[in-house]
């Protein structure tokens, strides 16, 4: 059984872009099927292993116009067959995807890596929070024992200050 490749859209500007053929050209392929498209509402995409077939059949035909025209060093270095062709673009899709999956990796790997940052960020706000609070009531706590020490100061100054006037009476 001959599996059916999954199909890669590609835009068509991109396409055209790619393929250095004339739009006009390109929506002539679609308008008669020999590339496959899609429509939604504000682009049109192409179906890459449908457009690399009319690519491979492009090249080989500028191949043999080389060769007549004396130049078979462009045909020895370019291979024109469409299976080439075709399994040129799908390793250049196959990179393209792992390229995606990887970038896919690394942005997944990005947010794991700011979600523990900002959870580290956030528990270490809670803690000087907490540190504030407990600075706090310790300075009100030592404030207390302040008064209390200079309130004690006081009391024994009158107290002694009494004993020695009642010393002086003598």
């Amino acid at each position: 059984m001959d599996k059916q490749p999954e199909k890669t859209w590609i835009e068509l500007e991109e396409f055209v872009a790619v393929s250095k053929l004339p739009k006009e050209r390109v929506l002539a392929l679609i308008q008669d099927k020999s590339i496959e498209s899609k429509h939604d509402a504000q682009k049109i995409w192409v179906d890459l292993h449908s457009a690399a077939q009319i690519l491979a059949k492009r090249g080989g035909s500028k191949s043999l116009v080389a060769a007549k025209a004396g130049y078979p060093t462009l045909l020895e270095n370019t291979p024109t067959d469409p299976a080439y062709v075709e399994k040129t673009i799908n390793t250049i899709l196959n990179l393209h995807d792992k390229v995606v999956g990887a970038k896919d990796e690394t942005i997944a790997a990005y947010k794991n890596e700011n979600t523990l940052l900002k959870e580290a960020l956030i528990s270490m706000q809670e803690i000087y929070d907490e540190d504030k609070k407990t600075i706090a009531l310790l300075q009100e706590e030592l404030d207390r024992v302040r008064e209390e020490v200079e309130f004690m100061r006081r009391k024994y100054r009158l107290m002694w200050g009494k004993v020695t006037d009642m010393g002086n009476l003598k």
